[in-house]
């Protein structure tokens, strides 16, 4: 029974580190996926204030959960203090249960983030993969007092401060220039416009339009197969219309969403994604509107300039962002969905180098000092 033990110290503290490290590469995706889930329960209806204020902490709590997940996975190799540390593997494998059990029995999620955006794996795949952790720890938990320490305690602490230190360490950084890895469909080399289209034998949502109508009162819904025999003006007033999925594809486009308009409201994505010459897209979500970077990003806005490369600002939030309108007016400013520049741009403000569509090179706000060399250096 002790070799067994071991085994399964050795599995669930391996797993631990490698899902602790892979979201420490991207902590942001963490807490959107977070943010997803606390969006659903609150529409639920399941304490929608407390869900809309831990809204606002998903990014501290992502922090908090990967660095505990790469401490933890130490922890259970060396043996160091397990009486303590199997109660806490057994409530963080609860909740990860959890989840990944409503991921997969609600079906509102396509994955659940268990392992960053680098291993996407489905809601079932997680689901099934923390049941068995969920069993390992179990019997870990069972024996914990049983297992002793693999190295002298000095070691141990140190091995396990060090990880600590690290993993705070490996998400700050990422956190100011952008991940080490990058698993997303925005990443370098990448053509987003070849990324806008549904995979090869995909099978797309099935959607019926629904009308929202008010009735003397009360809120009635139907499509358009199935209008109300009465239905009169003077009856049925309108509310809203909305796409309802009646069955879930098997798939999605990697890039959904990515609408660039105008201030005036044109749509102007195909024209900026197949423009032959290169182009700077500064991604801002919600508002960048002061800060340090701005003194690298005249250099940048000099250097572009000079190459006769065009700048197009692009934000989901125009009003906070006037002053930097304001400021640079001979900038194209863009309006698009924040879902997309989430996606793009894992910190705010970054820059992608663009040229016909295609992703050359991209820098977070921390590496915006590299950019008026690699501009210099671009054959016009």
């Amino acid at each position: 029974m002790k070799s067994l033990i071991s085994v399964f110290r050795v599995i669930v503290g391996v797993l631990f580190i490698f899902s602790g490290l892979v979201k420490a590469n991207d902590p942001l995706g963490l807490a959107y996926k977070m943010q997803e889930f606390f969006e659903v329960w609150a529409q639920s209806g399941f304490l929608p204030g407390l869900m809309h204020f831990m809204d606002g902490f998903a990014l501290a709590f992502s922090i908090i959960i990967i660095c505990f997940e790469i401490v933890a996975g130490v922890a259970v190799l060396v043996g160091w203090r397990m009486p303590l540390f199997s109660w806490l593997l057994l409530i963080l494998i609860i909740f990860f249960t959890f989840l990944t059990g409503y991921a997969y029995l609600s079906g509102k999620f396509r994955s659940c983030g268990c392992f960053g955006d680098c291993i996407p794996l489905t809601p079932r795949a997680s689901f099934v993969k923390d049941i068995f952790l969920t069993i390992f720890i179990v019997i870990i938990f069972f024996y914990r007092n049983k297992i002793k320490p693999a190295l002298p305690i000095f070691i141990s602490v140190s091995i396990i401060t060090l990880s600590l230190i690290f993993s705070i360490w490996m998400q700050f950084h990422v956190l100011r220039h952008l991940p080490f890895v990058d698993c997303l469909p925005f990443q370098k080399g990448n053509n987003i416009a070849e990324k806008m289209k549904m995979p090869a034998g995909a099978i797309p949502d099935s959607t019926v339009i629904t009308f929202v109508y008010d009735k003397q009162g009360q809120t009635v819904e139907f499509t358009s197969e199935n209008f109300p025999d009465d239905f009169d003006d003077s009856l049925y007033h309108f509310v809203k219309r909305y796409d309802k999925i009646i069955r879930k594809g098997n798939a999605e486009p990697p890039v959904k969403d990515f609408v660039l308009t105008t201030l005036s409201g044109n749509d102007t994505t195909s024209a900026l994604l197949g423009n032959p010459g290169y182009s700077l897209f500064l991604f801002i979500k919600d508002a960048a509107s002061g800060g340090n970077w701005l003194q690298e990003f005249d250099k940048i806005h000099a250097a572009a300039a000079q190459k006769g490369i065009s700048i197009f600002a692009i934000s989901n939030n125009m009003e906070d962002n006037q002053p930097l309108l304001n400021k640079y007016t001979d900038i194209t400013w863009i309006k698009c969905d924040v879902v997309p520049i989430k996606t793009a741009a894992r910190t705010s403000p970054a820059i992608l180098l663009i040229r016909q569509g295609i992703i050359l090179d991209k820098w977070g706000i921390a590496d915006f000092n590299e950019i008026p060399s690699t501009l210099s250096a671009l054959n016009n």
